[in-house]
């Protein structure tokens, strides 16, 4: 009898994994990342209790005193290891706690682009005690001025490639009291500082913790600044607990302490900074560090710095796939693509010419509570819902009405959770384990940030601005932003959707899809901004045909606007909201426009039709 009950017992065991695979095909990669989940959970417990605080400066002395001779940056042909990077910074803390007379707490901004000085600072200013205003490097006048009333910051550090940009503004910094320290040579410029000559001179001693004593967990770190793709930027407050936090993607996507990851993504943006560089700092690896993104020579660097682990965001992607095919396309030592943004399309044609790296799309924003990863690899997700991930961060999706611009509320007065397979607005409970610290010296877009009695009464959600869809497996999907969607003859129409369709047509390179106002009717109508593939023209016919056979009437792009090239910002967004204010006017717009005739086509815009339509004798 009881060898019986094993034989079954050991049968149903054999036989167990075959039925869970049955029931969810994804249940060893759920269970994988389920360990991960659980091991990090435990991590930033024993963080957040360890006395005094373990920032993630901390964890990179730790990463000195382990490996001192590993190579941490490189930048072209310049390397420095662990070790050197940490003697470097000391000597950048000491000449700034010295000439800029800083203290625990004070804000430094720093205005530079992707170099090795921008990390060796930023350590520094860690080492201060101190938080750091990460700039957009392409910000000018009164953005950068802006940037500097939401930070409070005390001092200015920027790179001696900049200088133009900070003489522009230098009477208001001094104004407003702000100390200016500049790379590079010495500056006969009066109200600026040279800072080069000064960490030169500095010792590279260790420097006391205690100069940092006061920093916990929920201590504001950095300021890191929205794109500004509606107005002027917004300083958004990162905590050094967001930090650790963001610095754990590398784990989730896989990252092992013998890859070298490449960023060529801004630094003073989220995914260069705190996925990127303080990911690579988490753990232990060696980060090759590009100016600027370059298509042509991207396969090249890879090779040339044995690079095993990439970053990506919006469009670039694409851009690797447009450059002209090379018998070398799969001569690299890549194996892992981390970022977000990638369009299905390009997500296999990626793959198919590059060879098999694994593609870990993630989502999230600079100021957000919430977050998803991709890491089962499906294309065209933006992540995958998991228990232990929904148990330590509440969220939903509910219904939004686009025409009114507000979420649907029943009449109760809360909101409306969608079934599965429907799209709506993602929300994450703000609470304890995942706070919304929101933006520096800006309450009203904080609150705008904010949805109060959501589903019960008194509760607080992050209102993320984007619409997903969750199916059946629980892949996650990007449908379309809050703003980005627009309605038409009562339906809601998704930018990305009709972008996507657009890149169909065979001379199209790049579209940007919008909704415009027009006089005497309701809503917005679409309208596309395309950039041409090199040498070709705009084939009205087969744009046609393309809209009519796959998108129904109301998301058909009534107005086409073909441009050299189109606007993004620093991180690879799309410009919309200017275009969509410029509206259709041919007797504005420089260039060339064309309309959607009813049963003919795409024609050129004429201002008489602009005329005819504004003043309502041409009914869309």
């Amino acid at each position: 009898m009881i060898a019986y009950i094993l034989s079954t017992a050991l049968a149903g065991l054999v036989i167990l994994p075959f039925l869970l695979y049955l029931k969810n095909p994804y249940f060893i990669q759920d269970l994988k990342q389920a360990i991960v989940f659980l091991q990090i959970g435990s991590r930033l417990a024993k963080i957040s209790r360890k006395k005094p605080f373990h920032s993630i400066l901390d964890c990179f002395l730790d990463n000195v005193a382990k490996q001192p001779h590993k190579t941490f940056i490189v930048f072209g042909e310049r390397r420095y290891t662990y070790s050197q990077a940490d003697k470097e910074s000391n000597k950048a803390a000491r000449a700034l706690s010295a000439h800029g007379r800083l203290k625990e707490g004070d804000t430094v901004a720093l205005f530079l682009g992707n170099e090795p000085h921008f990390v060796l600072i930023w350590l520094a200013l860690f080492k201060l005690g101190c938080k750091a205003s990460l700039l957009n490097c392409n910000i000018r006048s009164k953005s950068l001025l802006h940037c500097f009333s939401g930070c409070e910051a005390k001092l200015l550090v920027a790179g001696a490639d900049l200088q133009g940009a900070v003489e522009e503004v230098l009477p208001s910094l001094n104004q407003m009291g702000v100390c200016v320290f500049m790379l590079g040579d010495k500056h006969n410029v009066e109200g600026i500082e040279s800072l080069s000559d000064k960490i030169q001179q500095a010792s590279d001693q260790p420097l006391s913790p205690h100069l940092r004593a006061n920093i916990t967990l929920r201590s504001p770190a950095l300021y890191i600044y929205t794109s500004g793709t509606t107005g002027l930027p917004k300083a958004a407050i990162i905590n050094h607990e967001r930090l650790w936090m963001a610095s754990f993607l590398q784990s989730f996507a896989g990252v092992r302490s013998d890859d070298i990851i490449y960023v060529h993504l801004p630094l003073y943006h989220s995914s260069g900074f705190m996925m990127g560089l303080c990911g690579a700092i988490e753990r232990g690896i060696t980060v090759v560090i590009k100016p600027k993104f370059s298509a042509s020579q991207f396969w090249n660097d890879c090779r040339k710095y044995n690079v095993t682990v990439i970053q990506y965001i919006g469009e670039i992607m694409r851009y690797l796939c447009n450059t002209p095919k090379m018998d070398t396309d799969r001569e690299h030592k890549v194996r892992l693509a981390i970022g977000n943004g990638i369009r299905a399309d390009t997500w296999v044609d990626f793959l198919k010419r590059f060879g098999d790296i694994h593609i870990c799309e993630c989502y999230g924003a600079t100021e957000s509570n919430v977050g998803f990863v991709n890491y089962i690899g499906k294309v065209g997700a933006i992540g995958k819902e998991h228990f232990l991930h929904k148990i330590g961060c509440p969220y939903d999706l509910i219904r939004y009405d686009t025409e009114k611009e507000e979420p649907v509320r029943d009449s109760r007065g809360f909101c409306v959770k969608v079934p599965r397979g429907e799209t709506g607005l993602l929300v994450a409970k703000i609470g304890n384990r995942t706070p919304f610290s929101g933006y520096a010296k800006n309450k009203q877009q904080t609150e705008k940030k904010k949805l109060c009695d959501v589903f019960a009464k008194g509760d607080l959600y992050f209102n993320s601005g984007d619409l997903l869809n969750i199916d059946k497996e629980g892949f996650i999907f990007f449908q379309d932003r809050i703003g980005d969607t627009f309605r038409w003859k009562g339906e809601n129409v998704a930018t990305t959707e009709v972008a996507d369709h657009l890149l169909m047509v065979d001379c199209i390179e790049e579209a940007n899809v919008y909704g415009v106002k027009v006089p005497g009717h309701e809503g917005r109508i679409g309208m596309a901004a395309l950039k041409l593939k090199k040498n070709t023209d705009f084939d009205s016919n087969a744009a046609y045909q393309h809209v009519k056979n796959y998108l129904p009437s109301y998301a058909r792009p009534r107005f086409i606007r073909i441009q050299d090239t189109l606007e993004i910002t620093g991180t690879f967004k799309q410009m919309k909201v200017t275009l969509a204010n410029e509206g259709f006017n041919p007797a504005t717009i420089g260039d060339l426009l064309f309309y959607l005739e009813d049963n003919k086509g795409y024609v050129p815009m004429t201002q008489q039709r602009f005329n005819s339509i504004a003043e309502g004798r041409i009914r869309l």
